[in-house]
């Protein structure tokens, strides 16, 4: 998987979580972060990487996560900590208004993510 700091590639890590939440819902997993990262990165999804994300988005591992196009906070700081983590960049320099553009395109008939409002003029 190429993970990129922009919004293709944020659009298709938002589309790629809702088509994961639907598979393991199908395996009857949980649709936690643990088992996001498992069946995204497979071996590469060891413990370190699993606590690192975590830490980040600071959310807990087991925790099963809502539905990423009704709550989409949650999604948006784990897809944040996913790219900061594999590209091993600051969580601060990830291109949150393109994060947030994004998740308008991969969810249209959503309420769109009004974080990174404040300064546009």
């Amino acid at each position: 998987m190429n993970i990129e700091n922009n919004k293709s590639c944020f659009v298709r890590l938002w589309l790629r979580l809702e088509r994961t939440r639907r598979l393991l819902g199908g395996q009857y997993k949980r649709f936690c972060i643990r088992n996001v990262l498992k069946a995204w990165f497979g071996s590469e999804a060891g413990d370190e990487l699993i606590w690192q994300v975590c830490r980040l988005c600071e959310q807990e591992g087991y925790n099963e996560l809502p539905v990423p196009s009704l709550y989409p906070l949650k999604h948006r700081e784990l897809l944040r900590a996913i790219v900061a983590v594999r590209l091993g960049i600051s969580f601060y320099r990830i291109d949150l208004k393109a994060l947030d553009r994004a998740y308008s395109e991969a969810f249209p008939q959503s309420t769109p993510i009004n974080k990174s409002k404040k300064g546009e003029g």
